[in-house]
């Protein structure tokens, strides 16, 4: 959707804890669209780990509806591996900052995008009740107990974590994280003696398994990070493969939803599984710990989850290859906010049908105007 009734502004901004680069970019970056005709009062802010959301495809719909719309990056846009949950809170603070001091924006509102949302959960949890520390030996980030409170909540087609996620799509089967293909055929998702589709003693053991690979990992990051220091070194990256093999998105009949069968965001996942691409790929020792271990990382949306008080909204895409319904159920279930509420629309992870992006703009304008209006 392109409005010409939209500004769109570009916003480059210091951090507390970084500053801006001698090749003049700023750590903190984003897009701030708004209606042409009208001042909001209202703004929603949207940002990911490291996915640049600055053109978030939702801007321009809110935008529209009166209501703005920060597309914003912190210091980690594209840099996952170097991810610091701490200075990353901080970061989001100034985008809301911005949008209080200079647009004069008197309603904020979080949008939790996939990845997201439990980042902003993180933030929200945070800047109303300070929990988050720093990775061990690190100093807190400056400004960590000084954020800004949003005043509402969404979570859109999110999962409840980077170490939930990875450990869902996580291929249980791999029996050697240097060996690309070393397997365990007795857990081959994709060993047809296997299924699809997959009986219940196999899911079980299959769950299991994934538990315990992230499990291994962490147990040698861990040793694996001494080790290095001891001899002087501050971090060193790994690569984790095969991260490609939900068993929900190879056989349908488990959670079944309206998604394509035998999908996922990378196209078929047997392909897929076998690729370069996936989601912790590239990784530090210290990102590890920090965003992708199920035993450390704070990136975990639900101990946030519970600290939110504000209304929420948790809306689930019902055609959604790698977020399912018992993803956004968890997260609804989690929030500590008695005014929440949770909807479906039949559409994929970017509501790409014909008018989902609308619909899902509508349903959000909705829930704000019924709380704080527009104008």
């Amino acid at each position: 959707m392109s409005n010409p009734d939209i500004v769109r502004e570009f916003v480059g901004l210091d951090s507390s804890t970084a500053r801006r680069a001698g090749s003049g970019g700023h750590p903190c970056q984003g897009l701030y669209h708004r209606s042409l005709d009208r001042k909001p009062t209202v703004a929603m802010i949207a940002t990911h780990y490291q996915i640049d959301f600055s053109e978030h495809y939702l801007a321009d719909y809110m935008a529209a509806r009166g209501i703005a719309f920060l597309g914003w990056n912190t210091r980690f846009r594209g840099f996952e591996s170097s991810f610091l949950l701490d200075h990353a809170l901080v970061d989001i603070g100034v985008g809301i900052r911005w949008l209080r001091d200079v647009q004069g924006i008197e309603t904020v509102i979080l949008l939790g995008n996939s990845g997201g949302g439990s980042l902003m959960a993180g933030y929200q949890a945070n800047a109303v009740d300070r929990h988050v520390t720093p990775l061990e030996g690190m100093r807190p980030a400056a400004g960590l107990d000084d954020l800004p409170p949003a005043d509402g909540y969404v979570a859109s087609a999110a999962h409840p974590g980077r170490p939930d996620v990875l450990t869902a799509w996580m291929d249980a089967a791999v029996t050697d994280e240097n060996d690309a293909i070393a397997t365990d055929p007795d857990l081959d998702l994709f060993n047809q003696r296997n299924g699809p589709p997959y009986d219940a003693e196999f899911v079980q053991r299959y769950r299991s398994a994934q538990v315990a690979r992230n499990d291994a990992i962490t147990d040698w990051a861990e040793a694996e990070l001494a080790r290095v220091r001891g001899a002087g070194f501050s971090d060193r990256p790994f690569t984790v493969l095969r991260t490609w093999a939900d068993p929900r998105m190879v056989d349908p009949s488990l959670e079944p939803t309206k998604r394509p069968a035998n999908m996922c965001y990378a196209g078929i996942p047997f392909k897929a599984n076998r690729s370069s691409h996936g989601i912790a790929a590239a990784c530090t020792l210290r990102s590890w710990i920090g965003m992708w271990s199920l035993r450390y990382a704070q990136t975990r949306a639900e101990p946030h989850l519970n600290r939110i008080h504000c209304p929420a909204l948790v809306i689930n895409a019902d055609q959604d290859t790698g977020v399912y319904p018992s993803d956004a159920k968890r997260i609804y279930d989690a929030l500590g906010s008695t005014d929440k509420m949770l909807c479906s629309i039949d559409t994929d992870h970017y509501f790409t049908t014909p008018g989902a992006r609308t619909e899902k703009a509508d349903t959000i304008a909705a829930w704000i105007e019924r709380r704080w209006g527009t104008t």
